[in-house]
């Protein structure tokens, strides 16, 4: 009795361990770039493509002579797309469960739906859908296509540079935050400065310190379109000054990210790379 106890359990458990194994495969083939065999380097270079293609289709049909040409074509590509844009999220959601952060088959596969990268890949595809499921005017559709553009984030999923990106910008993130702080504050203090050196001399154009605001920053920013400027010999001077101040200003924020680039690529040289499969050091 044992000895057919065990016969009729041993080939479910077999079963088992190769669906786990297929399920880990996947799961590392999606989230994973290093160490993938040549179908997982061939199916993230076949993505990368397929997404920059969608970028391209999406600007190229706001050309009315494209669009009035090649519509079906497009509508074709859109649907193709967004065929193996939802096998890849459903993938994505069916094998998560696989790795520790996402445990648990209910509230492992919810806290990755609320991940950053999994609210994109539902933005890639939502739009394709509403129409289909909700009666919708032709405008807010037209909204809608215009959110397929955001499948360019998708490349954060395939793209160790985006990766690379979204790391400093967390780790930068506090110091960006005082940067932009100290921008925001010296934008409303020339903005204010500002409004009351000129609004007597020109109402109309100074006539708030918000309205001031839109000076303050094509001035910040050294673009200087020319639509709002000062007449009064104060206003030129102090215009003249923020103008001097707001180089430096706009470089403090580039000078973090280049910090922050430059320690991440150092850390990665030290760090060895590990294969998601077999454990063994790649580099």
């Amino acid at each position: 009795m044992n000895k057919l106890k065990i016969k009729n359990e041993l080939p479910y458990s077999m079963r088992m361990v190769k669906y786990l194994r297929i399920k880990s495969d996947t799961f590392d083939m999606l989230e994973h770039n290093t160490g993938l065999s040549i179908f997982g380097k061939a199916f993230h270079f076949f993505m990368i493509i397929l997404i920059i293609l969608n970028v391209v289709a999406v600007m190229a049909e706001t050309v009315q002579n494209f669009e009035d040409n090649y519509s079906v074509l497009f509508d074709d590509f859109e649907i193709f797309s967004v065929t193996i844009f939802t096998g890849e999220y459903f993938l994505r959601l069916w094998s998560c469960n696989i790795h520790n952060k996402y445990k648990g088959h209910l509230w492992g596969r919810i806290r990755f739906l609320i991940a950053p990268m999994s609210v994109i890949d539902l933005i890639a595809i939502v739009p394709f859908y509403l129409p289909l499921l909700l009666p919708i005017d032709l405008r807010f559709l037209r909204v809608l296509r215009l959110f397929r553009i955001f499948r360019i984030f998708k490349l954060g999923r395939y793209s160790d540079a985006y990766r690379l990106i979204s790391r400093v910008v967390r780790e930068k993130a506090e110091y960006l935050g005082v940067s932009m702080v100290f921008v925001l504050s010296l934008l409303i203090i020339a903005s204010s400065i500002m409004y009351y050196i000129e609004h007597d001399a020109q109402p109309e154009t100074f006539s708030s310190i918000p309205a001031t605001m839109w000076w303050a920053v094509i001035t910040l920013t050294t673009v200087g379109y020319g639509d709002i400027y000062p007449i009064t010999p104060l206003g030129k001077i102090l215009s003249g000054f923020i103008a001097f101040l707001g180089i430096g200003l706009f470089a403090l924020p580039a000078g973090i990210l280049a910090s922050g680039f430059s320690e991440e690529l150092n850390r990665e040289k030290s760090c060895p790379i590990y294969c998601p499969h077999c454990g063994k050091e790649i580099k």
